[in-house]
């Protein structure tokens, strides 16, 4: 294994010529395929089907959510993830974006990735001097999951080679993780790992704000958003200067992003001034839009009492009790009144108090609002340089679904059941093999498999990425050669 760390515990649980150069092995037919597996990979068992006999890919209905598993157990995952990797993942992207126009000789060589195998096996310090070094490795170890870390002074599979202090994390994307557990207090719907198009809003939500904060407030222009292949999205700033921030800059960053605070014990979690700061006044607009339909509707919090103690609470004590108890008596009263009609009830009872000389209830409403609505952040995950991060492309191992690149322009389209599972890519291929057995391209090349799959409706947010990226890496590099004629006309 060669200087890696291999620890056994359980699981933390592209394309233009991105196809394997080795012959096409044929897809098994999804409807004919038989329970015979390929190798297993490097230290892992053959796989099987999930405990208790149910396949990894069933389905749970639910009147209020439905967990997003595939529900064809069809070929067994291992199988399924050997074809995903020889024949969908897009290895040559994939290595455009993160050696960055290898403008630094040793980047990509230094970066840290980290698989976790079959049999809850999970190895650090995997590092690769090439895109095919890398692509043989992980068709050949077949690893259920796929995380990206940082990158250091030395070849990660060579860390024990320095002294521990030695080896050092200088650089990684600023990265932001935002995941639907986190807002099991306030949805109304589901909880834990469940989602549904009643509470996947808040992913928007949270993605809008997210974005426009990162590209006005801060000037970062590469950004890279992406389905987690369940319950959340993950954000990747990929900026030159950004990579280079340590975990201080890194810990400011999250401090002024973050907005809601504090466990579940707090009632309160959100502390606003007035008049707002301006950033967060463009983050309550893009609440505002999603207020009524999605938080007073879909959501209905103002409807169970639980609820209504949770936006109740949130007012400042005071002598507001008065307050409090007469919404709950007005509501009781009128138990079929809607959420909507009792936040205008509410809203209405706070201006009334404000014009009554109560100027620190000025706030009250935003707080509500930003509390219910604004995007929940795992700040550890941006704080930490050597923070690793699942990686994009790669597949959920509970839902088996692909992570894939998400357009911040059409967010609001974005439909996470309907991203494909590794079984329906494998389907897709077989379908359209069946029906265009001589597909080429318009130049006559063998056309690529993902063009034969929904995966590459998915490739086009990847792309819009990574272009403009490598464009401004090769208008950074003539800027660099510009400065160096210069010094040497002197």
């Amino acid at each position: 294994m060669d200087q890696t760390t291999v620890v056994r515990r359980a699981a933390p649980i592209d394309e233009d010529d991105d196809a394997s150069n080795e012959p096409m092995a044929v897809i098994p037919s999804v409807a004919t395929a038989s329970a015979s597996s390929s190798a297993p990979a490097a230290g892992s068992s053959s796989s099987g089907s999930a405990a208790g006999g149910k396949s990894l890919f069933s389905r749970k209905p639910n009147s209020a959510a439905v967990s997003i598993h595939s529900s064809d157990p069809g070929l067994e995952f291992d199988q399924l993830m050997r074809i995903y990797y020889s024949r969908l993942f897009p290895f040559k992207k994939y290595y455009r974006w993160l050696s960055y126009g290898n403008v630094q000789k040793h980047y990509f060589c230094n970066r840290e990735f980290s698989f976790t195998l079959e049999g809850d096996i999970y190895v650090r310090y995997q590092s690769f001097s090439t895109e095919e070094q890398l692509r043989k490795e992980i068709i050949q170890r077949n690893p259920i999951k796929i995380d990206i870390g940082a990158v250091y002074n030395v070849e990660p599979k060579d860390h024990k080679q320095v002294r521990g202090p030695e080896f050092k994390a200088e650089e990684k994307e600023v990265v932001f993780d935002i995941d639907m557990t986190d807002y099991d207090d306030i949805r109304t719907c589901c909880k834990g790992a469940d989602i549904c198009f009643r509470c996947w809003p808040f992913m928007t939500i949270a993605v809008r704000i997210l974005d426009r904060a990162l590209r006005d407030d801060f000037g970062f222009k590469s950004l890279l958003w992406i389905y987690s292949g369940r319950r959340g999205v993950h954000c990747w700033v990929c900026d030159n200067s950004v990579r280079t921030y340590d975990s201080n800059i890194r810990t400011v960053l999250t401090d002024y992003l973050s907005v809601v605070k504090g466990s579940e014990k707090n009632a309160k979690k959100v502390a606003l001034t007035n008049p707002l700061h301006p950033s967060l006044q463009k983050s309550l607009d893009i609440i505002e839009e999603y207020w009524e339909p999605v938080i007073l509707g879909d959501q209905d919090i103002l409807r169970s009492p639980a609820h209504i103690d949770r936006v109740l609470a949130t007012i400042p004590d005071e002598d507001n009790a008065r307050m409090r108890q007469a919404l709950r008596n007005e509501w009781n009263t009128h138990p079929n009144g809607t959420s909507q009609e009792r936040w205008k009830q509410l809203v209405q009872e706070v201006y009334l108090s404000v014009k009554a000389g109560k100027s620190y209830l000025k706030s009250t409403v935003p707080e509500i609002m930003f509390q219910f609505a604004y995007p929940r952040l795992d700040v550890e995950v941006t704080k930490g340089v050597n923070h690793l991060l699942k990686s994009p492309f790669c597949v959920h191992p509970k839902t088996g679904r692909v992570c894939v690149p998400m357009d911040v322009d059409s967010i609001d389209d974005f439909d996470p059941f309907a991203v494909p599972t590794i079984q329906e890519l494998c389907s897709q291929i077989n379908q359209f093999d069946a029906a265009n057995p001589h597909a080429t391209t318009d130049s006559g090349k063998k056309l690529q498999d993902y063009k034969k799959t929904k995966l590459k409706d998915f490739m086009s947010p990847f792309l819009k990425f990574l272009e403009p990226l490598e464009s401004n890496i090769r208008d950074a590099k003539l800027m660099d050669m510009d400065k160096d004629g210069m010094a040497m006309d002197w």
